[in-house]
């Protein structure tokens, strides 16, 4: 039944399974809980329902005040009454995935046979285990099928193996600046990431919590790492370029060789500091290898069109123009497949120096095209319009 548990040291709304939930890599959780939160209401027959798929460093938490870093939503710009996604109009569910660290089960978790977290032996997990146990959730409140399934980056590979594992359960998705499988280059920054994690002295092998430290200087810099691949060289540019902080106003005057320099050198540390608050280093782990393991086509021969094959989900596929992390090729490559399957599938490249981020930031093109995307899409499902008797919130 629903209840909180803490995580972060904050409760989060989750539900607890107690069935058995087998994984890729061959290990059984005995059990599992999903952490999710909900906006809006689902209308009296549940087809209103929109399943919103986080990023790497996202979570359920997609259109509120987050509970421990106190900022706003990370899609509040598209979640929301009269927005894109319209919590008028749809029930919005976003679930923490599983291997997360904000009240899904993952590494923080605490083992029922010890008692003890599971850290580093934690399972590892995949894309496919993270919508297998989201498919928990969705049928837990009585949903037969989500209208549509929607995310960006990590989100849009969720989105993908949606669509693909169970096309009956998915009327529209829409993967957005994503792709079909993880690249070599992105698999670098991830181990990057990941060293520089391990390399920390306070690591003690992934059972930090035990001498009451976190490796917090590895995961910042893991962070600091990651973020830069969010970017473009324009937008570094536009935001920064190579202005100072703090510069001496006598030029004669000596600057520090470690000094915080420059705008991006202050920025980027900051990016790390605040990330080090509100994540976990064993779920960053666990989630950049899921990132990293995902190859949707291998799971049907190295056919991307047979993962497809036959479907009646309606698709709209977009990308970014400077997104160089997961780059419009990948997503041709993904429309390219849903065309040889016979799918209806829409693909748009937006224009922007934003980099991979653009679909988090203010895009009014990408946001009218998604707007546009669902209301066509509900026209055709005959969803009823906002403002249409709903049924008891789940």
């Amino acid at each position: 039944m629903d209840q909180t548990v803490t995580s972060i040291d904050v409760p989060h709304q989750h539900v607890s399974f107690s069935e058995d939930l087998a994984l890729e890599c061959g290990t059984t959780l005995r059990g599992h809980t999903v952490a999710y939160r909900t906006y809006g209401r689902l209308n009296t027959d549940r087809s209103n329902a929109i399943l919103v798929c986080h990023a790497l460093t996202g979570d359920q938490y997609v259109a509120e005040r987050h509970p421990v870093t106190g900022k706003p939503g990370w899609w509040d710009a598209v979640v929301g009454p009269g927005l894109p996604i319209d919590t008028d109009r749809f029930f919005v569910i976003c679930p923490n995935v599983l291997g997360g660290c904000m009240g899904s089960t993952g590494p923080l978790t605490r083992r029922d046979d010890t008692g003890e977290r599971w850290g580093t032996d934690f399972p590892p997990v995949t894309i496919r285990d993270m919508v297998r146990a989201q498919k928990c959730l969705i049928d837990h409140l009585g949903i037969r099928r989500l209208f549509a399934v929607v995310g960006g980056s990590m989100g849009g590979m969720q989105v993908l193996q949606w669509a693909a594992l169970y096309p009956d359960a998915v009327f529209a998705a829409m993967p957005i600046a994503s792709a079909a499988y993880h690249s070599a280059q992105n698999i670098a920054f991830h181990e990057v990431g990941r060293q520089a994690i391990f390399a920390d002295p306070d690591w003690n092998g992934g059972r930090y919590w035990q001498a009451g430290r976190i490796p917090a200087r590895g995961l910042a810099v893991a962070r600091m790492c990651a973020h830069i691949t969010y970017l473009s060289e324009e937008a570094l540019t536009r935001k920064f370029g190579r202005r100072l902080q703090n510069a001496p106003k006598d030029p004669t005057e000596a600057i520090s060789l470690f000094g915080e320099m420059f705008e991006v050198e202050s920025y980027l540390r900051h990016q790390g500091s605040t990330f080090v608050q509100r994540f976990d280093a064993n779920a960053y782990l666990t989630i950049t290898r899921a990132m990293d393991y995902f190859d949707l086509a291998a799971d049907y021969g190295g056919d991307l069109a047979a993962a497809f094959k036959g479907t009646r989900t309606r698709f709209l596929l977009a990308s970014f123009t400077s997104d160089w992390l997961f780059p419009t090729s990948e997503s041709r490559t993904v429309a390219r497949a849903l065309n040889r399957a016979g799918a209806n599938v829409s693909f748009v490249e937006f224009p922007t120096d934003k980099g991979h981020d653009a679909f988090l930031l203010d895009e009014p093109d990408f946001h009218r095209a998604m707007a546009g995307f669902l209301k066509g899409c509900a026209m055709h499902a005959g969803l009823p319009p906002a403002g249409a008797p709903v049924g008891p919130r789940p």
